[in-house]
């Protein structure tokens, strides 16, 4: 009898804890990351989605509901509408010319030559380099009358006079991409290495037994079958790309002439400059709701591409 109610009393604990479902232990567990991922991710999206439908402004210290009366009135922003078009701009120059001179890079780090962990170690260290570093450094290369890149192009001829790189509305852009096309076209190159080096060696040589050149080969089988890593680098890029801020703040801080003027610095100076926080939110929802646009064609595009692929 004693021996019952001990094996009794033992089995209750078990029983108790066999209450929670199998299922439910691994979404108990990540419960921490998911409250710390809202505190820092989610929370801040949903207040300034609160934010922007108010016209809260720390100069005239009104925080009244206003409905959609902000969004209306970016409709018709003539400044929102020139951001909007520097950063599609911007993300589509130089996600492109990423990508195509990534993956030149990666083709020819997946050869065998002498030194080539030297030249992989060597090629991220653009990547590596703070933006700050890199605004401040092209500030001095395109320098308008010291810089290195006139008298570069003035020498060979190219060039008759300086020009004022990141200080011509013309030019200021452009200057910009290429910035950005230098630090993190390495990301690009690595991503797409890593890709080339899954596909299998055998369809390769099994080609060049066939007698397909170098041109065949990359065009009906490495390119099909790296086609879904290179949409996954270039949705990466490119949503880093389109909230791109620091390096425009340092180089240019949106100017000359709001000439490289992004949505990220024109939030930014409504946020903290003018502190109309309604507003200024606004600005902030709307390249939200962008960015969720561009991610969502390019996952459907990357979803048909894996489908026909396999």
């Amino acid at each position: 009898m004693a021996l019952s109610e001990t094996t009794t009393s033992a089995a209750a604990p078990a029983r108790r804890r066999a209450r929670l479902p199998r299922f439910a232990w691994p979404w108990l567990l990540l419960l921490p990351t998911f409250l710390a991922i809202g505190a820092v991710a989610f929370w801040p999206i949903l207040e300034g989605l609160r934010l922007s439908l108010t016209n809260t402004s720390l100069i005239t210290r009104q925080s009244d509901y206003v409905g959609l009366e902000n969004y209306a009135g970016l409709l018709s922003d003539s400044n929102f509408w020139n951001a909007w078009g520097h950063t599609v701009w911007f993300t589509v120059a130089s996600t492109f010319l990423e990508t195509v001179i990534g993956l030149i890079m990666a083709l020819v780090l997946c050869e065998h030559f002498r030194f080539r962990g030297l030249v992989r170690a060597a090629m991220l260290v653009p990547w590596a380099m703070p933006t700050v570093v890199t605004s401040k450094m092209f500030g001095w290369l395109f320098d308008g009358q010291n810089g290195v890149v006139n008298w570069i192009l003035m020498n060979i001829g190219l060039l008759d006079d300086k020009v004022n790189w990141y200080g011509n509305p013309d030019t200021a852009l452009t200057t910009l991409i290429i910035a950005d096309v230098w630090k993190t076209t390495p990301f690009m190159a690595l991503l797409l290495m890593t890709g080339l080096q899954t596909i299998p060696k055998s369809l390769t040589e099994a080609a060049r037994m066939d007698g397909a050149g170098a041109w065949m080969i990359f065009w009906t089988i490495r390119l099909p079958l790296l086609m879904p890593t290179l949409l996954i680098a270039g949705l990466f890029r490119a949503l880093d790309a389109f909230r791109v801020f620091d390096l425009v703040y340092v180089l240019t801080g949106g100017g000359p002439a709001d000439s490289t003027e992004t949505l990220s610095t024109l939030a930014y100076k409504s946020l903290f400059s003018t502190l109309e926080f309604g507003y200024g939110s606004t600005v902030s929802t709307a390249m939200f709701i962008t960015e969720a646009a561009l991610a969502t064609i390019l996952v459907l595009w990357l979803v048909h591409v894996i489908r026909r692929t396999t």
